[in-house]
């Protein structure tokens, strides 16, 4: 099986080259697992110690906390504190910048309209602002895709996270997917771009291709759903993602992860970052019934 997926990947990545008229070798590794260990560090059957580290991007240890009252420091370093509602609050908003710095999440997760108010509510904090781009669809211009991407980052954005253009991407106009990715990855420079898949949408050709285009296209992520598409995070899919795009990128979970049993399924699968709602009932060992 793990024979015929890596075949089935390079016939992707040599398709997807062949219509960018690039050419050459993959681009991605796509090496399976042989009878002897390679030692790669990125076999979650064999070397899981490792995939964890590589997970964690950089982070130098965990330290699991005892007992339920406490939270998980090393989750909350993972994950992105999300609310993506339409009619989120000015009080809403509030409180999740406000349980991000308690908590010690990573970044708190915003539609664009309200990077401003979040950006002042961080201010001074480890905690990062960051703005979706072409939510939920993907079926924005990219020119409106680079300017929301540039007038977020001049707001206060320290990170975007952009929907990929998923119609071009199942009509396998390659050329239109990258363009639009680069397009909004030169636009919020100096600062990272996740690329949001939307994985619940896609047949397993066209999460590979999605991978291979968002890694050719300057992203420094792939990250699973919107939350609000059909389908969320799986750990299988994450596991395809991190396999794809290698140790240089992370890999976002996000839409369905609300237990910290499905973040502990996400991490040793390779997520290096986590998109979730439920955060707090995450870091604090309980359960939500939260969509995101």
């Amino acid at each position: 099986m793990s024979d015929d997926i890596d075949r089935f990947v390079d016939q992707i990545v040599d398709k997807v080259q062949a219509r960018l008229g690039t050419g050459g070798a993959a681009a991605v590794p796509a090496a399976g697992c042989q009878d002897a260990c390679q030692g790669c560090g990125h076999c979650v059957s064999k070397r899981e110690a490792q995939v964890i580290d590589l997970a964690t991007a950089g982070a130098a240890r965990f330290g699991s906390a005892a007992g339920v009252a406490r939270p998980r420091e090393d989750i909350a370093r993972m994950i992105d504190h999300t609310l993506l509602k339409q009619d989120a609050t000015t009080q809403q908003l509030k409180q999740v910048c406000d349980e991000a710095k308690q908590y010690g999440f990573a970044t708190v997760c915003v539609n664009s309209a309200s990077i401003p108010f979040v950006a002042r509510q961080l201010q001074g904090s480890n905690v990062k602002p960051i703005a979706v781009v072409g939510f939920p669809l993907g079926a924005m211009l990219t020119p409106s895709k680079a300017f929301e991407a540039r007038e977020a980052v001049r707001q206060g954005a320290r990170e975007i996270d952009m929907v990929i253009n998923i119609g071009a991407l199942k009509s396998t106009d390659y050329q239109i997917v990258l363009d639009d990715i680069a397009a909004v990855v030169a636009a919020a420079k100096p600062y990272p771009v996740k690329v949001i898949l939307e994985t619940g949408a896609l047949t397993l050709e066209e999460k590979i291709a999605a991978c291979v285009l968002s890694k050719a296209g300057g992203a420094a992520f792939v990250k699973t759903s919107t939350g609000f598409g059909p389908g969320g995070a799986t750990a299988e899919d994450v596991a395809l993602m991190r396999r794809l795009v290698g140790p240089d990128m992370g890999v976002k979970a996000s839409g369905g992860v609300r237990s910290t049993t499905d973040a502990e399924a996400m991490r040793a699968a390779g997520a290096s970052r986590i998109g979730a709602s439920a955060s707090v009932a995450i870091v604090m060992g309980k359960k939500s019934d939260s969509k995101y």
